[in-house]
């Protein structure tokens, strides 16, 4: 349901210019395109002697060498055979390149065994076409996608902006993470942990000063995070007393899509706009704050970033151990994915108050609401935390 109200989200400003080492995680606004074949002439991959395919096996002539970094100025005589390096151009008339440890040579000759045509040298344009689209617009950049933009030429990328994403943390019972709290009161770790992972998704976090459960104070700094192009608000919003998020965003003219779902942690969730910017109603327990960004908030901030579709990063692992769960709501639970890749075991934890619990894991199993059974071996799907 989220997604379907985001449909028409895109991102608030237009495209911006960069450098491309200043470009790793941002968002192509356009397309890359092979600003010639790739690769650009037929290359050797193994350093070896280019040779005529129909010519061997044999004895050949010796008729030169081509390296490296320097055009193949000679093409292949009949009976010859080229001495080729990796990367070097392969000679007009060749159609086979044999690696140098299967030859035998002297000074003048080069003894090799049978060739197929096509062995070992990569055809002009077999990567890729001049003007080929290399990586689509709404791409997010990682480490390859760098290596490509530097390798046709694309010194300057248009790039969406970096979403602005508000952060405010609501009660009278949170204090700075750099105090002493009181027995009744905790610090705020929500804030820290939201801001994170706004930033690992692309986006800037613009913090807010905490807000009491006083419903004035609570609309003003809601009104000052509707500025942003996304607000998040940690807590506040379950059916308390002093629960006064709801009735703040009802009074700044707010369009309610939902306000809960049926997930542990996290039932108690809002997603709506207000002045024309989403907002996030989160529950405020640590896990469930986490939790509920990663399926539901991140989405939204995908697609202010200019990600359309980016799948969250599910896979499948084999169970360490049993466990069962009541029926109904889908769980996701703090678990820690082997070295090996392929099982997984879960933490015990108190709830979704639980950080100590949390900070162990690398993963959420995510327990679906028509199994409440699961056994050693069975294989469950889990959510991988980004980090």
């Amino acid at each position: 349901m989220v997604l379907d109200q985001l449909t028409g989200v895109c991102p608030a400003s237009a495209p911006e210019s960069v450098t491309l080492p200043g470009a790793l995680g941002r968002v192509l606004a356009h397309p890359i395109l092979a600003d010639r074949d790739i690769p650009s002439l037929a290359r050797s991959v193994r350093d070896g002697f280019a040779v005529r395919s129909a010519e061997t096996p044999g004895r050949l002539r010796l008729a030169g060498e081509v390296r490296a970094g320097e055009p193949a100025l000679l093409p292949l005589p009949p009976g010859s055979a080229i001495e080729i390096m990796t990367g070097a151009p392969l000679p007009e008339g060749a159609d086979a390149v044999v690696m140098v440890e299967h030859t035998t040579r002297d000074d003048t000759h080069v003894i090799v065994p049978a060739a197929t045509p096509g062995l070992n040298f990569n055809p002009q344009a077999s990567e890729a076409s001049a003007g080929a689209v290399l990586l689509p617009a709404g791409e997010r950049l990682s480490y390859p996608g760098i290596a490509l933009c530097a390798s046709v030429g694309a010194a300057n990328i248009a790039v969406h902006p970096k979403p602005r994403v508000a952060i405010l943390a609501t009660g009278d019972e949170v204090v700075p993470f750099d105090q002493t709290p009181l027995p009744h009161q905790v610090r705020n770790s929500n804030t820290l942990s939201l801001a994170t992972q706004v930033t690992l998704a692309g986006g800037i976090p613009i913090v807010l000063p905490t807000a009491p459960d006083r419903l004035d104070e609570t609309r003003a700094l809601i009104e000052q995070g509707l500025e942003s192009d996304l607000l998040l608000l940690s807590g506040g919003v379950s059916a308390g007393k002093y629960d006064v998020v709801e009735l703040a965003l009802q009074q700044l003219g707010a369009q309610f899509f939902f306000d809960r779902v049926a997930i542990q942690p996290g039932q108690p969730l809002v997603f709506g706009r207000a002045r024309d910017t989403f907002f996030f109603g989160l529950p405020g327990n640590p896990a469930s704050t986490m939790v509920c960004f990663e399926i539901f908030a991140r989405a939204a901030l995908d697609r202010l970033a200019g990600r359309p579709h980016a799948p969250l990063p599910f896979t499948r692992a084999s169970l360490e151990h049993p466990f069962s769960h009541r029926p109904g709501l889908t769980r996701f639970l703090p678990a820690r994915l082997h070295p090996n890749g392929h099982s997984v075991a879960r933490i015990s934890w108190t709830g979704s108050s639980d950080v100590p619990a949390i900070a162990q894991a690398n993963c959420f199993l995510v327990a679906q609401p028509d199994t409440p059974e699961y056994h050693a071996g069975d294989l469950i799907d889990i959510l991988f935390l980004e980090r």
